[in-house]
């Protein structure tokens, strides 16, 4: 692969999407817009777009959890085959919101499968295909769904005792994969001001992608 695949995770409140925006701006005004795909898990493609409607729709809500977890491995797949590695194979940046980290974190341990059998699952959708990088927005749970309910109102009853757990569930998983792949991941600080969670991003990836920030 001639690209560059980059991955942006986090738990919700993070702030994940304006970080993704303002590095998706920044890249395309230094490399060109034909340079750059941005894109998202579960989606990307029609295909993936249509198990999206699936997976979040308001009536499936008796969804088996291993279904759950199938169906964003599938959606995955079909992300990988129509739009991840041709991006790569012809040369330009992969910036991705969520990937395979998602999965382990959300359907693993907030849904309690198991992060070493999801991660497994997974295996047989990306084959061998990770990002060279993955952004990791760390933020605490309580403050992670204080955000949610300032900016989204209308799910503040929702966010009981169990929500919580389920978050911090998500959150301990991120974090156990962030030291297991040093390499890969770099935990941002997300409890920071916009701005300065934009700026460490920035750093991070001209640290590892010096060619991009020349």
């Amino acid at each position: 692969m001639k690209g560059t695949f980059i991955s942006f995770e986090g738990p919700d409140g993070a702030g994940k999407t304006s970080v993704i925006n303002a590095i998706y701006h920044d890249m395309t005004s230094r490399l060109g817009y034909q340079k750059v795909l941005l894109t998202r898990e579960p989606g990307g493609n029609r295909i993936s777009e249509q198990i999206r409607d699936v997976l979040f729709d308001d009536q499936n809500t008796n969804m088996d959890a291993r279904t759950e977890a199938l169906l964003f491995a599938a959606a995955r797949r079909q992300h990988i085959v129509e739009d991840i590695e041709p991006a790569l194979k012809a040369g330009k940046v992969v910036l991705s919101d969520r990937y395979i980290d998602s999965s382990v974190a959300y359907q693993g341990g907030g849904r309690h499968l198991g992060t070493d059998d999801i991660w497994e699952l997974n295996q047989f959708a990306i084959h061998g295909l990770l990002p060279q990088l993955t952004i990791y927005l760390d933020i605490d749970s309580e403050l992670g769904i204080q955000r949610i309910n300032q900016h989204r109102s209308d799910q503040v009853n929702r966010l009981d005792r169990e929500k919580l757990r389920f978050h911090r569930d998500v959150r301990a998983s991120y974090l156990v994969l962030a030291q297991r792949h040093k390499e890969r991941i770099v935990v941002i600080d997300a409890s920071q001001p916009l701005a300065d969670v934009i700026s460490d991003t920035q750093r991070a990836i001209q640290h590892h992608f010096k060619n991009i920030y020349n």
